[in-house]
């Protein structure tokens, strides 16, 4: 599958030596299994460093919080990223560990960053089921399944997504195309903005779910530069019960490190 990728990255970057390019490497160095998927935007050029796994879905964990406050916009459950959601004074911090930091008033845009997924919650509370089917049919996003009868769909059940469903979602919400108001499509995407330099800027979220015995971490978003404009989703798992410090870091980390192989990033 390596050989492929490089296939991909010979045309794709010509200004990159072939013998660079290693996109296992940054998992190995992370001691975590995992892919990470690229789409070239200029050049409609696809990478892979495992093509059956960019077509696996698995639950979309927080990564579901860039559809999750479209519709929450579009709905009118919220009216804007500054519209301030109470605090509702409990949490579940079996799953979302103590927190201080989320455990207060915040607005929508300070919910995202931080990834406060009670906020989401709330959220999922005041919208309906058939709400979200709709959208997501309209997107095109993951497998609609929302069996599952917890608010926190996202992180539980049956619900999945793709790396490739990723990247085609958030190529469409770049280009506005998605079945949302182009105001409502621009706020998200003004709370995405995770990085920026003097070369680059980079929209992204991270997601991490712990479900059936696993962790499984993604890092999903797109560096856009003044000549091109760079889509990635990365996502990585493990057993639960084998202990990893970095899992969460490593989300960045390796995404990071195959960009700047590629010369996306700065060095």
């Amino acid at each position: 599958m390596k050989i492929i990728a490089f296939v991909f990255l010979l045309f794709t970057f010509p200004t990159i030596c072939l013998g660079q390019i290693d996109l296992q490497k940054p998992f190995q160095d992370c001691q975590l299994k995992g892919s990470i998927t690229l789409y070239d935007y200029k050049n409609k050029k696809w990478t892979y460093s495992d093509e059956a796994d960019s077509r696996k879905e698995t639950l979309p964990a927080s990564t579901f919080k860039i559809i999750h406050s479209l519709i929450a916009l579009e709905t009118g459950v919220v009216k804007d990223e500054f519209e301030v959601i109470k605090w509702v004074g409990q949490t579940d911090t079996v799953l979302y560990g103590y927190r201080p930091d989320i455990y207060k008033d915040m607005n929508m845009k300070e919910a995202f960053e931080l990834s406060a997924g009670w906020v989401y919650i709330e959220f999922a509370k005041r919208i309906d089921r058939k709400q979200y089917v709709k959208y997501l049919q309209q997107c095109g996003y993951g497998n609609h399944n929302l069996t599952e009868p917890d608010f926190d769909f996202w992180n539980f059940g049956s619900f999945g997504i793709s790396p490739v469903n990723q990247i085609n979602f958030l190529r469409d919400l770049y280009e506005e195309k998605l079945p949302f108001s182009n105001r409502n499509q621009q706020i998200v995407k003004r709370i995405m903005q995770a990085e920026q330099t003097n070369s680059y800027t980079i929209y992204a979220k991270t997601g991490w779910t712990r479900f059936n015995g696993m962790d499984v971490g993604w890092w999903v978003g797109y560096v856009e530069r003044k000549d091109n404009v760079y889509f990635f989703s990365t996502r990585v798992s493990k057993l639960r019960s084998t202990p990893h410090p970095n899992f969460g870091p490593c989300r960045k980390e390796i995404t990071k490190a195959v960009l700047n192989q590629m010369g996306i990033l700065d060095k």
